[in-house]
């Protein structure tokens, strides 16, 4: 019975061409044969990963492939035509593999789109897993790994040190880093050197925390400015007040509530939102403000005095 292509590469049969490709990535990086020599399971796995990637990657085979069921369509494609016109090197020497200069192995490209050229009696991995002989011929950076983070909105305004335990090159490493204060969702730190471990000698890649922030349940953020609600009564409202107001660092300032406030207004607490941010693509380095936006409480139920008085106030116009 023929492989299934969507369980080699661990996706869904909805699984886009994207989705398709990053599985293939992932796995070309973990079983190719630069990183488990003399290793047959693994150069197994490599040619069977890599088989269902040129069937999945192609809109025209999947299809064939699909109304075809795994067992025909193994007998009616040879691998030559599997693999026509597909260019693993592409996605191999992202990686660092395949060499440079005129010396690449692995995958014989030939045609317009790097098609392979079948030697030794048709093996397009022939060349890959040649014995005796390197795949290539300078030292490689190793991948880079990303990693999500999700924070609370007081560590994105104050900044915050966190210690992150990451899985990398089959070992649990533990590194410490410092959000920066003023950082927003959808930003990227770059840790050089800490990802995954170069080829041959060659420097670790990079390690990318993609930052979250989590939602708070009295504070929004918007841009450097911070937006809270308060609520006021109806006489507030009207004769002006002072109420207590939380910051997003934590302390209680006392706001002034000018007489004739509307529902709705804002007022602007300068300086108390969130803190500049430097050096990091697209960012806004001016401290923000922070705004308390100002809702009027009408009671669902009031004593017969307050009625009394409520209704001398409609008399008057009020």
């Amino acid at each position: 019975m023929a492989d299934d292509y969507y369980k080699t590469l661990g996706v869904e049969k909805s699984a886009d061409a994207e989705v398709i490709k990053k599985a293939y990535r992932k796995l070309a990086l973990k079983y190719h044969p630069d990183r488990n020599p003399g290793n047959r399971e693994a150069e197994e796995k490599f040619k069977k990963i890599s088989e269902a990637y040129a069937v999945l990657s192609d809109p025209e085979k999947r299809k064939q492939y699909e109304n075809f069921g795994s067992d025909q369509f193994s007998r009616r494609y040879s691998q030559e035509d599997i693999f026509r016109n597909v260019d693993l090197n592409e996605i191999l020497r992202e990686f660092g593999f395949g060499g440079r200069g005129g010396h690449e192995r692995g995958f014989r490209g030939a045609g317009r789109r790097g098609g392979f050229t079948f030697q030794s009696g048709g093996d397009p991995f022939a060349e890959l897993f040649r014995q005796g002989q390197p795949h290539y011929e300078t030292p490689q950076k190793g991948e880079d790994l990303h990693y999500n983070l999700p924070i609370t909105l007081e560590e994105s305004v104050s900044g915050v040190e966190k210690k992150l335990s990451l899985q990398r090159d089959h070992d649990v490493h533990e590194i410490s880093v410092k959000i920066p204060a003023g950082i927003s969702t959808g930003k990227k730190l770059r840790l050089s050197g800490k990802g995954y471990a170069g080829i041959q000698g060659g420097p670790s890649g990079d390690l990318y925390l993609n930052i979250t922030v989590l939602p708070h349940p009295i504070f929004a953020r918007d841009g450097n400015d911070i937006f809270i609600e308060k609520s006021i009564s109806f006489t507030q409202a009207v004769l002006g007040s002072s109420i207590d107001v939380p910051t997003i660092d934590g302390a209680i300032k006392r706001l002034k509530i000018p007489a004739g406030t509307q529902s709705g207004t804002k007022i602007r607490m300068k300086g108390y939102g969130v803190p500049g941010l430097s050096g990091l693509k697209g960012s806004d380095s001016s401290k923000g403000d922070q705004f308390v936006k100002i809702s009027i409480d009408v009671p669902r139920k009031i004593t017969d005095k307050q009625l009394q008085l409520i209704n001398k106030l409609a008399e008057a116009g009020i």
